[in-house]
């Protein structure tokens, strides 16, 4: 223990000895870091705290509530964006009106550097701004950093609203063209199903589908052949004539006045437009056939007996369902024939009613959506679609956020006296001078026999109270210059605000 306090006196020694050097370097050290300190300039922090509520003027059915937190998202991110921030540096007057882009561009990404934007829970959202330098005093750099908060948000303002607006014309826009192409698609597939029912009338799914028709036709051969039964049993039990001869002898037959009346309705048939191969015709030519039949067996003279006009009725009826039975009979063997095709057709109609409806659901959406964003746009750029309140307004900065020069001042100057310390250390390790008789002992191997102890004057005593107190006075000169530099430090922050 006693060697280590011999040592560290032995240090302080060396050290006292050349404590006018360690005065120069640390005046040097301290002068060349107090310029630096000087030199830096202050950065003067302004900060505000938001509210964002963003508003459903228009709901929207197909939202949900990421989608608002994305427009918040979109909001916040908005605030420090080169395109806002190129408006807020004219505004706050970083950058003069008459400034090119270039110089907005460079004062806009110096700024977008020095911002920060946090967020708070419940759409809170923190700007703060840090500015300094520029040319400008500490006072026009603390009164600008608060215009330009109050300016982005203005500028948040204003283009949270017009940007809101903007993304609803893209997104009609975008939706104009994606309906334009569906009404295309849904125009071409309206004619191609229309095509399809056309070539292929009578085969399609329905009511008159090959399958709806077969059994149509089946239920009214069933009703036909119960018809035959009973008219057969009808005229067998009604006889074909009646005597007298009051009708037959003076006046025209009965056989002859139906035919007559069916010719007359056969012509007004054909006036209509009605084929020969239409059921109805093709059952009134038979009726017609019958009753020719029927008229050439009455003859044109009178006898003892008249044809009995219930009887010809009769099978005037019978004839007319044969032939309807033999019609039907065809029918359903021409639908057969092509009923093996039905499956492919009815499947390629069901395939051309789903696209098209598929289609038709498409536009419809598309419509609705697009008169959505309509109403939405239009809501944006007149309501209040995206409300901003100022909770906490842009602070008034009244000191520098940075640096801390009263301390950067203070560390300046012990960091000056320590380097003086270690430059006098330094150079007495390097002096082959030995302050005690046992250093110089050990350093040469030697025994030392004894020592002369320094005998101090009046006059050297004198002299070396002087020099003292030139280095007491040198020691207080740099404490004081601190102090000095502390005071007008000081006094230059009381000057802002």
């Amino acid at each position: 223990m006693n060697s280590l306090i011999d040592e560290l006196k032995i240090i302080l020694h060396g050290v006292w000895q050349r404590r006018w050097l360690a005065m120069a370097v640390a005046w040097v050290v301290a002068l060349i870091g107090w310029l630096v300190v000087a030199i830096i300039p202050n950065s003067y922090e302004s900060s505000a705290r938001i509210l964002v509520a963003v508003n459903d003027v228009v709901p929207d059915p197909v939202s949900n509530p990421m989608d608002q937190q994305r427009r918040f998202d979109q909001l916040k991110d908005s605030i420090a964006s080169e395109r806002n921030l190129q408006q807020v540096v004219v505004t706050a007057g970083i950058v003069d009106a008459a400034a090119d882009d270039r110089a907005r561009a460079s004062a806009a990404a110096d700024l977008q550097k020095n911002t920060k934007i946090t967020t708070t829970p419940n759409n809170g959202i923190d700007i703060t701004v840090t500015l300094g330098g520029g040319g400008r005093s500490n006072a026009e750099n603390a009164a600008m950093v608060t215009r330009v908060v109050e300016a982005m948000i203005a500028q948040f303002r204003d283009s949270g609203i017009r940007d809101g607006a903007a993304d609803a014309q893209q997104s009609i826009r975008f939706l104009d063209q994606q309906i334009l192409e569906t009404q295309t698609k849904l125009t071409q597939a309206e004619s191609a199903r229309a095509g399809f029912e056309s070539r292929n009338l009578g085969m399609l799914p329905g009511i008159g589908s090959p399958s709806a028709r077969i059994d149509a036709a089946r239920a009214e051969l069933t009703q036909i052949e119960t018809q035959i039964i009973a008219l057969n049993g009808q005229i067998a039990a009604t006889p074909p004539s009646s005597p007298g001869g009051g009708i037959g002898s003076t006046g025209v037959g009965v056989a002859r006045q139906q035919l007559a009346s069916a010719e007359a309705e056969l012509a007004g048939m054909r006036a209509r437009g009605l084929t020969g191969q239409h059921p109805d015709v093709i059952a009134l030519l038979s009726q017609i056939s019958a009753l020719r039949a029927q008229a050439a067996r009455e003859g044109g003279g009178g006898g003892g007996s008249i044809s009995n006009p219930v009887y010809a009725g009769l099978v005037a009826q019978r004839n007319a369902l044969n032939a309807r039975r033999a019609q039907l009979a065809a029918e359903v063997a021409q639908i057969n024939a092509r009923r093996i095709q039905e499956p492919a057709v009815a499947a390629e109609y069901d395939r051309l009613n789903r696209d098209y409806n598929v289609l038709k659901d498409q536009n419809d959406r598309l419509v609705a959506r697009r008169e959505q964003l309509r109403l939405r746009g239009a809501a944006e750029s007149t309501a209040d679609a995206v409300r901003i309140t100022v909770l906490d307004p842009p602070s008034v900065p009244t000191t520098p956020s940075a640096p801390n020069k009263p301390l950067l001042l203070i560390g300046v100057l012990f960091a000056a006296l320590g380097a003086g310390g270690a430059a006098a250390f330094a150079i007495s390790q390097v002096q082959g001078t030995y302050a005690t008789a046992a250093r110089l002992a050990r350093a040469s191997g030697l025994p030392v026999l004894g020592s002369v102890t320094e005998i101090l004057t009046a006059e050297l005593q004198a002299h070396r109270r002087k020099r003292l107190t030139r280095f007491v006075a040198a020691g207080g000169g740099l404490a004081g210059l601190c102090v000095v530099l502390l005071a007008v430090e000081f006094f230059q922050r009381s000057t802002v605000g």
